[in-house]
């Protein structure tokens, strides 16, 4: 079995530590020497003097880190992380004592001060000495590369010296951890910990904004939202979906300018009703024992018994369009579809409680009731601001903009607290659609919904997009899929895309709005049969 990155950086550097020590043969001070600011004593960004990565190579080579840390502090970042390790990020502990010594003379001249993470793969208690000595205030800590009980360690270590012990974690094993190390520090100690979710996989190195989205319940209330900010919007997704805290490396170290703009977007958000959704939709997908078969959204329901067998087959999302088209739904048909949902949850959810031989599985899937979606096509039409309102009233999980960018939308320029939640869907016919995919990813949109372009009809063609072009452009976040998709392709398609999730409408219906029950457990039983 080859060795995973993270494996290769942790093996390098228990090397250099036998062969240099821990201060990596570089003269540390005696006694700290610098005074000490609060790890995320407000809500804010943390931003990272880093030349380097496994994934990208060089991002700044040679970036000056005094000067790079004055860039953060005048952009009023919380912290600054500074990167240690030598062989893939190309840190050093010199970095670290001259970003706290540039503190320590900002903190004497009034000016705003960031606290300083050292951010590293520590696996000893001594280089918690190190750090503090140095003049961090902060040490990341990396569940996964600790066990229990030295990750308990190196936390009472950090605690002894009065600075903060940053637990990155990501996998089940990881949120374990963490609850082993706050069940040892007691309650007062236990709220002093900040946890960090890291969106990239240090194995692979593969980054998927939704991993955040996932696992943000299961955080402590400081909790910070690591890697794949890229862009203001990508700050403000972060702080919809709840985070104290974001960690921005690569995106700023190669263009400090972005600082103020990344900073003045997370901390002008807040927690949302997007978020909600994306939260919603991210514990659905990774909390699905088999997943490698895509999540399913049947859409275009326009008759109640369709909607309750979508629901029962296992459908995970269901769309109601509100534009004038043949599968155009009313504001009165949702509100009473989500009425008899949520009396049909609650009574199955009861009889599976009591049953005491009902299977577990069939329990979570009474129990996750599918997310409702209102498909608009013109967000300023009468139809499209009555699926917005039910989405902001929560009758709606959200909105889909199917075509239209929803940044053009005037609720985006006034509030986000007026913005419902919602996703976008473009419509794609040519390599040149891919651009305005493109251009949705970059204003923060984790996932796009891809549909097949006919010019003159929103959606609902039965075309499919053409193969050529998806093998060509779909690449990168994983994609949701859409157009002439039915139970006879299904899984040819998953097989040759595996898209995450699939959105299908006029492949099992009699007609537009009208489903075929036969066609739909059809698709269903094709799509339990994948491997």
């Amino acid at each position: 079995m080859s060795e995973d990155i993270l494996s290769k950086i942790v093996r390098m550097r228990r090397e250099d530590i036998e062969r240099l020590g821990l201060n990596f043969d570089i003269e540390i001070p005696e006694a700290r020497r610098v005074g000490h600011t609060e790890f995320l004593g407000n809500a804010g960004a943390i931003l990272e003097v880093k030349r380097a990565s496994p994934s990208k190579g060089d991002i700044a080579p040679d970036l000056d880190p005094v000067g790079l840390a004055t860039t953060y502090a005048e952009a009023h970042a919380q912290a600054v992380s500074v990167l240690t390790e030598m062989n893939f990020f190309k840190g050093t502990l010199r970095d670290l004592i001259a970003v706290a010594d540039l503190m320590e003379h900002r903190r004497k001249q009034g000016l705003h001060t960031c606290a300083v993470l050292r951010k590293d793969f520590l696996l000893f208690e001594d280089e918690i000495d190190i750090a503090y000595r140095c003049g961090a205030d902060a040490v990341l800590l990396i569940a996964r590369i600790l066990d229990d009980a030295q990750l308990v360690k190196m936390t009472e270590r950090a605690q002894k010296f009065g600075i903060q012990a940053f637990v990155e974690v990501r996998e089940a094993d990881d949120f374990r951890k963490l609850s082993v190390v706050t069940a040892a520090l007691g309650d007062a100690a236990a709220k002093t910990i900040v946890a960090g979710v890291n969106s990239r996989d240090l194995a692979t190195f593969h980054t998927d904004p939704l991993i955040p989205a996932s696992v943000r319940s299961k955080l402590p209330a400081k909790a910070v939202f690591e890697s794949g900010i890229l862009s203001a919007a990508d700050a403000t997704y972060a702080r919809n979906l709840g985070f104290t805290g974001i960690l921005v490396g690569e995106a700023v170290a190669k263009n400090p300018p972005l600082a103020k703009d990344v900073v003045r977007a997370f901390e002008s958000g807040c927690e949302n009703a997007r978020g909600q959704f994306w939260k919603k939709f991210a514990e659905r997908k990774f909390g699905r024992q088999d997943t490698r078969r895509p999540l399913v959204k049947i859409c275009g329901i326009t008759r109640e018994e369709d909607g309750l067998l979508a629901t029962e087959l296992g459908a995970d999302m269901l769309g109601f369009v509100f534009s004038t088209t043949k599968r155009l739904t009313t504001e009165e048909f949702v509100r009473n579809f989500k009425n008899r949902l949520l009396q049909n949850g609650s009574s199955r959810h009861s009889e599976a409680r009591d049953d005491v031989a009902c299977h577990s599985e069939q329990t979570q899937r009474i129990e996750a009731s599918p997310l409702l979606v209102g498909v608009i096509t013109d967000p300023n039409s009468e139809e499209g601001k009555t699926a917005i309102k039910l989405a902001q009233e929560g009758i709606l999980d959200a909105v889909q903009f199917h075509g239209v960018d929803p940044h053009n939308y005037d609720a985006f320029a006034t509030s986000s607290d007026a913005a419902p939640p919602y996703y976008c869907a473009a419509r794609v016919g040519e390599a040149s659609d891919f651009d305005k995919v493109e251009a949705l990813r970059k204003n923060g949109e984790p996932r796009v919904l891809l549909d097949a372009k006919v010019e003159g009809i929103p959606g609902g063609t039965g075309k499919t997009i053409p193969e050529s072009l998806l093998r060509e452009k779909a690449s990168g976040l994983p994609h949701w899929l859409a157009g002439g998709i039915k139970p006879e392709n299904v899984a040819t398609i998953c097989e040759k895309f595996h898209p995450e999730l699939i959105d299908v409408s006029s492949g099992i219906e009699d007609a537009p709005g009208i489903k075929n029950h036969d066609k739909m457990r059809e698709l269903f039983v094709a799509i339990s049969a994948m491997k």
